[in-house]
């Protein structure tokens, strides 16, 4: 009987393009179908991630399914994190129902992104953080143009791509700027789903917005007129992180504080 698993993981997205398996391409999901498939000693395996997070994007909480007809080998998350490559760590196995009705991508009610920003040069957070020091950042008026965030659905001025997508209706609910010290920021989002390129476009819109190339009424005008600017670019991949998927039936610690510590230590 085909049971289904559920498998928790993170990553260090900095040597990958993205999760999204593609030819002739390094992705997360090719190289975990390979482990696995080398630790089951199948011939090939096909995972279904959460999500697709960009090249370069990191995820601190990502998750996947696999449905396997025998039970796995004692010990099954030890030698596939030992097979696995450093930048990919898995936290739980997780079996579901029966059923198999729990899906990865569909059964997920949100997913929190927590984008970083130091305005100090470090040797230490090129891989995790954006770098951004042409001129002293405004944090308030940024703040402004956070607040925004969830008073609007449509982010059709926000996407790459948004005639890709049936709706481009994204339920924003929650979003805020942290900031420890002087030189470093997080901006945090959670929505129920997000378009292509989204988040980083928002976050160079409020890059703009703390130099003062931009204002917060302009960033309100896309957002109310669904228009995307003439200039529009995102910000750089590496700030990016995905820090929680939340599900019906899985209740797991995020791991959002490693990353804190790691690269701030503590916000307060």
């Amino acid at each position: 009987m085909r049971q289904r698993y559920f498998f928790h993981i993170a990553y260090n997205g900095t040597r990958y393009r993205g999760w999204q398996r593609q030819t002739n391409i390094r992705s997360i999901q090719e190289t975990i179908e390979i482990s696995l498939a080398k630790v089951l000693h199948l011939p090939q395996i096909t995972i279904i991630g959460c999500g697709r997070t960009d090249a370069e994007v990191h995820a601190s909480q990502f998750f996947f399914h696999t449905d396997l007809e025998q039970s796995p080998p004692p010990n099954f998350q030890y030698i596939l994190n030992r097979s696995l490559p450093a930048d990919i760590a898995v936290f739980d196995i997780i079996t579901t129902p029966s059923d198999n009705q729990h899906h990865a991508r569909f059964s997920a009610t949100s997913r929190q992104y927590d984008y970083y920003i130091h305005t100090q040069k470090t040797p230490f957070l090129d891989h995790f953080s954006t770098l951004y020091i042409d001129y002293p950042l405004d944090i308030d008026k940024m703040n402004q143009a956070v607040q925004l965030l969830t008073q609007y659905d449509d982010y059709r001025g926000l996407c790459k791509q948004p005639d890709l997508y049936n709706t481009t209706i994204c339920r924003v609910s929650a979003a805020s700027l942290a900031t420890n010290n002087t030189h470093n920021i997080r901006f945090q989002i959670t929505a129920n789903r997000f378009l292509r390129g989204q988040i980083r476009l928002i976050v160079q819109q409020l890059l703009d917005i703390g130099t003062g190339k931009s204002t917060v009424q302009a960033f309100e005008t896309v957002l109310k007129e669904q228009q995307r600017p003439n200039k529009l670019k995102p910000a750089p991949a590496r700030g990016l992180v995905l820090s929680k998927v939340a599900y019906p039936f899985i209740d797991l610690p995020v791991q959002q504080a490693f990353m804190d510590q790691m690269i701030w230590k503590s916000y307060k």
